[in-house]
């Protein structure tokens, strides 16, 4: 008996160890601040807008996940209407967001700007509790900023403009608030 409490103690304090060694190196994750020295947050720009949710897709694998758990497509402007956010095709991997559209209601340059994949970085643990809470068609107010992230041989850097695509164009966002304008509408 007394072995076996021994060994259960062991392995709890073990746990304890890998949760607070990970729980440091992902901190940021949490929506809490850099706890390991290697790494930083920038702020590059102030953000705010209302977007429509055309879906998230959440990370736990990858290097980045470390400091974003989510990705959003979104759109915004015009294409935040229900009956053109409806009618847009996409699929998200690897952080990336592909999407097609059989009639954009702008010229191909304009819609290129008002769709965009977000990754989502919580600026305090109540958002880090709200971001997974949205749905596809929900139209959120996000508030916070465009940042970089450095961590060891990793420097993230969000787009500033609205006007790229590939790699380079997506925006990191430290996100402050998150509020629902309204609640799956396409």
């Amino acid at each position: 008996m007394k072995k076996r409490f021994i060994f259960s103690m062991l392995i709890a304090l073990s746990t304890m160890h890998v949760q607070a060694s990970q729980s440091v190196e992902y901190n940021i994750a949490n929506g809490l601040a850099p706890a390991a020295k290697e790494q930083s947050i920038s702020v590059l720009a102030p953000f705010q807008g209302d977007f429509r949710i055309l879906g998230s897709k959440t990370y736990n694998n990858d290097e980045q996940a470390k400091f974003s758990p989510i990705d959003y497509a979104v759109t915004r402007g015009l294409f935040t209407a229900p009956e053109i956010a409806s009618q847009i095709q996409f699929s998200q991997y690897d952080r990336y967001l592909n999407w097609q559209m059989a009639r954009p209601p702008v010229p191909p340059k304009l819609a290129m700007q008002l769709v965009s994949n977000m990754h989502i970085i919580p600026g305090n643990p109540e958002v880090a509790k709200e971001i997974k809470k949205v749905k596809r068609g929900d139209l959120v107010r996000i508030s916070g900023n465009m940042v970089e992230i450095k961590d060891k041989n990793l420097v993230w850097t969000s787009a500033i403009g609205w006007d790229g695509y590939g790699d380079g164009a997506c925006k990191l966002i430290q996100v402050d608030s998150i509020s629902w304008v309204e609640k799956q509408n396409i």
